[in-house]
């Protein structure tokens, strides 16, 4: 029988929380905000991606029982794009809007799959120009202000800010966009987020929310800890029935 449950920890007791959960015979946990940051602090081993994003949302316990990192989100979203959607990233053209953890922890996965460019747009336009800095010797990236984007029309466009969590938009121009563009939101909801009500209002065919990339990343860190990856599609006929 397999137990996947909600441990509930503070900062001030997370280490011993999850330190806990293995000595009690845990094969491995995932790791939500605002812990990520100390998890990676805290592992001895780290995957690639963990080491990239400098966070971390999956652990489990090596064979000298250190802890081990790793980062599954940036995984799941490619996942999602190129198994579920059918989304071909080679030579397109990529923006992600804001330069938080979440575009950190999804540029080297996509990087991976030599995009002709990336451009990062951010309110702070110091901190995307750091992030595309930390990414350069990745792909052809660059850092902007959201007012630099000008009318380049981009052909995947991936809203990682946290506005749509509070029903809002970044402050972006319909011109970025046009009918062909594939519009993604990493959050996800039951009804249309802010920014995929926006991409439609605009006539981009293509809009999904981030709920593929929750299961992927969660099928990744099953993976992780039990050797093979359960049937996602099981899993999304659960969640989004077709009615």
């Amino acid at each position: 029988m397999i137990d996947y449950s909600r441990i509930i920890a503070d900062e001030d007791n997370f280490i011993k929380t999850v330190n806990d959960f293995f000595t009690g015979g845990g094969a491995g946990l995932n790791v939500t905000v605002p812990f990520k940051v100390l998890a990676y602090q805290q592992c001895s081993q780290l995957n690639e991606y963990a080491k990239a994003a400098q966070a971390v949302n999956t652990l489990s316990l090596s064979q000298n029982q250190q802890w081990v990192g790793a980062n599954t989100d940036g995984i799941g979203l490619l996942t999602d794009l190129k198994n579920n959607l059918q989304v071909t990233l080679k030579n397109k053209s990529i923006l992600i809007l804001g330069a938080g953890g979440a575009t950190r922890g999804i540029l080297l996965p996509l990087l991976k799959e030599t995009p002709s460019k990336v451009v990062i747009a951010n309110r702070t336009v110091e901190k995307a120009f750091e992030l595309a800095t930390a990414f350069n010797d990745q792909g052809t990236i660059k850092g902007c202000g959201y007012e630099q984007l000008g009318d380049s029309i981009f052909d995947i466009v991936i809203n990682a800010t946290s506005a749509s969590l509070n029903d809002a938009l970044p402050p972006i121009s319909k011109s970025i966009v046009n009918h062909n563009s594939i519009c993604y939101d990493l959050a996800y909801s039951d009804n249309p987020t802010a920014f995929t009500a926006w991409a439609k209002q605009h006539g981009v065919k293509s809009t999904h929310d981030g709920i593929g990339m929750l299961i992927e990343q969660a099928a990744e860190s099953y993976y992780i800890w039990r050797g093979f990856r359960p049937n996602t599609q099981e899993v999304f006929s659960l969640l989004r029935p077709k009615n």
